[in-house]
């Protein structure tokens, strides 16, 4: 046990330290208070800058469109009105040759793309004119019945030359089959309008039909039209896409005016038609969409930031 001297000793050196140790926080609070204070006063941080906006689409999925192409033409039937009958049978008639000749095109549309499979248009398209010729022949028994003759009989050849152009509307739909390597093979349909316009056609006539027997009359014919497509579109830029495409066209029906005849009684009311005319189109155009990213415009400037109002403080 130490003597009650070191005991006393160490009782002020304890009481020293805690005095040393309370002048330190005083110190330390008194120094510390103010900035305390100050850092309650500043105004809450100014909010962040507004963002910029996303780009906005523009155009959607809708796009121009525009093709070129070349046709082989083809006449599945045709058709006259009754002159075989006016002829009659003993009379020999008969339809020869008919031809008619290709065509080139030129078209342009609208259309829009509903996603990435499914796309549709509305086109239109003039077409060139193609040569058309068709022929008729027949006994020469004008002045008389050939009835008891022995044959053969003397014939007339009638070989009428015009041309027939074509105006073609259509709505179209496609399906895309999937993209590889920016090739994109599609198939489609299409139904719309045929607007023909035949020519006038000349009789260049033989036989006994030598110099023809008269000139048929133009006429213009409104048709309905159909289509197949299939081909491949290739990806040129995002915007834009190159197509080469084969189009099956069926072109509805095409008719002539009346024949005038040089001698009037040998071809009352006489018209011919041109049935299931066909087309075989290689064709290339391209489709640009209108659809594209643009900044979306900023929102409004905020005003500047202004602290709110401290407490009221009246001083008495």
């Amino acid at each position: 046990m130490l003597p009650a001297r070191f005991r006393v000793k160490e009782t002020l050196m304890a009481r020293s330290k805690l005095v040393a140790l309370a002048r330190s926080l005083t110190l330390a609070a008194s120094v510390g208070a103010p900035c305390l204070a100050h850092a309650a006063a500043l105004p809450p941080p100014p909010p962040p800058p507004p963002m910029a906006p996303p780009p906005v689409d523009v155009g959607g999925g809708w796009y121009l469109r525009g093709d070129v192409g070349v046709s082989a033409l083809r006449l599945n039937k045709f058709e006259g009105t009754d002159r075989a009958g006016f002829i009659g049978p003993e009379g020999g008639y008969q339809r020869e040759q008919t031809e008619i000749g290709d065509q080139a095109f030129a078209g342009a549309g609208v259309g829009y793309q509903f996603n990435a499979w499914l796309r549709g248009d509305v086109t239109a398209e003039y077409r060139t004119s193609a040569n058309l010729s068709f022929g008729e022949s027949y006994a020469n028994c004008f002045s008389g019945s050939c009835e008891g003759l022995t044959p053969p009989f003397p014939r007339g050849y009638d070989f009428y030359k015009g041309h027939i152009s074509t105006i073609v509307a259509m709505a179209n739909g496609y399906v895309d089959l999937g993209t590889w390597y920016g090739v994109t093979p599609f198939i489609g349909a299409g139904i719309g309008s045929a607007f023909h316009r035949t020519s006038t056609m000349t009789d260049f006539g033989a036989g006994t039909a030598l110099g023809g027997i008269g000139v048929i009359q133009g006429r213009d014919t409104t048709s309905l039209a159909w289509a197949l497509h299939a081909g491949l579109a290739m990806n040129v830029t995002p915007n834009l896409k190159l197509e080469v495409g084969y189009r099956y066209l069926n072109m509805g029906t095409a008719k002539t005016g009346t024949l005038q005849c040089f001698e009037t009684s040998i071809c009352p009311d006489t018209t011919y038609k041109f049935k299931d005319i066909e087309a075989h189109d290689v064709k290339v155009g391209f489709r640009y969409m209108l659809g594209g990213f643009a900044a979306a415009p900023l929102p409004p400037i905020m005003p500047d930031y202004q602290p709110a109002p401290g407490p009221l403080v009246r001083k008495y």
